[in-house]
């Protein structure tokens, strides 16, 4: 297996990748992916860990223009943090030496919305399981009201998206041993990142040291 990629370079392949995306100057050839499986028959080394929303409009492997094992990837709605969650990111950094862990939310994110929806009129007939979610995004959302009201519904909604991601981004740093360990002395770096639908782009905000 490779050395390990640090979490600088892993940053700054995601954020030229996320450049050709944009620009419409990918690399990805699909035959040339076809040939790579055979290099990883018997083992991975993904250079980034990103946890995103399950959203169809974020894939996260085109949004960064990477191919096949090159990103270790969990999606859910809302990009919300569960113990399923925070398990697979230990496994990827302990197993394969990812240092790089990338929380990807996006704008116009529809559980945030329901969070959202939920402050102003609590619903009785969710699912217990769609329930989590919601919860999970709540404190989130109160945040953001708290931030910027709830008459300007644009900003609401994007405030609550940034907090979500956020939250999620912290409970990473400080809600797992294995993790926390990583970070103080493996040089792994979470950092909190929003896509957007209408541009593209992805905006790596939180977390991000000032030397990145």
């Amino acid at each position: 297996m490779p050395d390990p990629v640090s979490a600088f370079e892993a940053l700054q392949r995601l954020r030229k990748g996320n450049i050709r995306f944009v620009s419409g100057e990918g690399t990805r050839d699909l035959s040339l992916e076809r040939m790579r499986r055979r290099e990883f028959l018997a083992d991975q080394a993904p250079f980034a860990i990103v946890l995103g929303c399950s959203d169809s409009r974020v894939p996260a492997e085109m949004v960064f223009d990477q191919g096949l094992g090159d990103l270790f990837v969990i999606r859910v709605a809302g990009n919300i943090v569960a113990p399923s969650q925070v398990g697979s990111i230990e496994f990827a950094a302990q197993r394969f030496g990812v240092r790089l862990v990338v929380v990807l939310g996006h704008s116009q994110c529809g559980a945030v919305q329901a969070a959202l929806e939920e402050l102003e009129r609590p619903s009785e007939n969710r699912s217990p399981n769609l329930g989590f979610i919601v919860r999970s995004i709540l404190p989130a959302a109160e945040t953001a009201v708290a931030q910027v009201g709830s008459r300007d519904r644009e900003a609401l909604m994007g405030c609550a998206v940034r907090e979500n991601i956020r939250a999620s981004a912290d409970h990473l740093r400080r809600g797992s041993d294995v993790l926390e360990q990583l970070i103080r002395d493996s040089g792994l770096l979470v950092v909190g990142a929003e896509y957007s639908l209408e541009t593209g782009m992805v905006d790596f905000f939180d977390g991000i040291p000032s030397a990145a």
